[in-house]
């Protein structure tokens, strides 16, 4: 059971996002939907394939460079900026996925990493990208020539759009029959291959669609803070949103969106006081938690309790 499977329930959650920013910090909630929206793609792929990526990190820092780049130098309006930083991510999955997805598990998961961590010094090294100092005052622009995006309240409103069109997305593919063939590989991929799937075509299909939608979370997140540095290629942000997906719930459809939640409030709650130094022991305490406790995550044990009591 997934969450609650309701059109009212969509209904309210989707007013309860039109309304909350007159509450809640509007910088902060787009923080959430940007980080929803990369661990829901990210999702995707080890949710509902199975498949443990490293290496996601390349796609949200790629989408933030290339909209970044284009933003400050091309003065191109925010949603071409947005559709060439996804286009560019889509490309790098596509050129990551057909050398990836030849290896399975483990073996995947470190070609993943390596991959990334080859960009990462890309990053570094590349004159476009200014190096450590990254791209900083990237413009918003006008959305359409005239939605100026540089008030907080118009911004939030054009990355919730954003966010529900990727997660409309993934939702849709993973309730279409090209979703339930991923199931099937996730669940047993040698009887997908026996029913005549071509298993590593869906498997890049899904890698393609998982790094185009987090690099519309990169170049969106890039908008947002009109900064795009190293830390987004970093490894440790591929780590990020695996705890992101876990501690919300993998293989669910909210859980990505749950665990992004929780992880960026806590980083925002101590990142100002004295244990904004520990913030990585205290995420690493919460992994284990999370790993000992609630092995299905926030959502995962709540589908589970609404299933056996009700």
């Amino acid at each position: 059971m997934e969450f609650i499977k309701s059109n009212k329930f969509n209904i309210i959650l989707i007013a309860l996002a039109l309304v909350i920013p007159f509450g809640v910090y509007p910088v902060f909630l787009m923080k959430v939907l940007c980080f929803g929206l990369f661990a829901a793609a990210f999702n995707l792929m080890l949710g509902f394939v199975g498949m443990l990526s490293f290496g996601h990190a390349a796609f949200l820092a790629t989408g933030g460079y290339v909209t970044g780049y284009l933003m400050s130098n091309a003065d191109l309006t925010p949603e071409l900026g947005i559709l060439c930083g996804t286009l560019a991510s889509a490309v790098l999955g596509y050129l990551f996925g057909s050398l990836s997805v030849k290896r399975e598990g483990i073996y995947f998961a470190m070609v993943t990493l390596a991959l990334s961590q080859l960009l990462f010094f890309f990053f570094l090294q590349a004159p476009f990208t200014e190096g450590e100092n990254g791209l900083q005052g990237i413009p918003r622009g006008k959305l359409f020539g005239f939605i100026d995006l540089n008030n907080n309240l118009s911004m939030y409103y054009f990355v919730l759009a954003v966010f529900l069109l990727g997660f409309w997305l993934i939702y849709r593919s993973v309730h279409s029959p090209f979703g339930q063939v991923l199931k099937a590989i996730r669940e047993n991929e040698p009887r997908a291959i026996s029913l005549g799937y071509s298993v590593r075509q869906y498997k890049l299909m899904a890698f393609v669609l998982s790094a185009a939608l987090s690099g519309l979370a990169g170049s969106t997140k890039a908008l947002v803070f009109q900064l795009e540095s190293l830390t987004d290629a970093h490894w440790q942000m591929s780590g990020e949103v695996v705890l992101m997906t876990l501690v919300g719930g993998m293989g669910t459809i909210f859980g990505p969106l749950v665990g992004a939640a929780v992880v960026v409030g806590i980083e925002n709650f101590f990142s100002g006081g004295e244990l904004g130094t520990y913030i990585h022991i205290i995420m690493g305490l919460i992994f284990i938690i999370c790993v000992l406790a609630f092995r299905n995550g926030i959502v995962g044990e709540f589908n589970k309790f609404v299933k056996n009591n009700f």
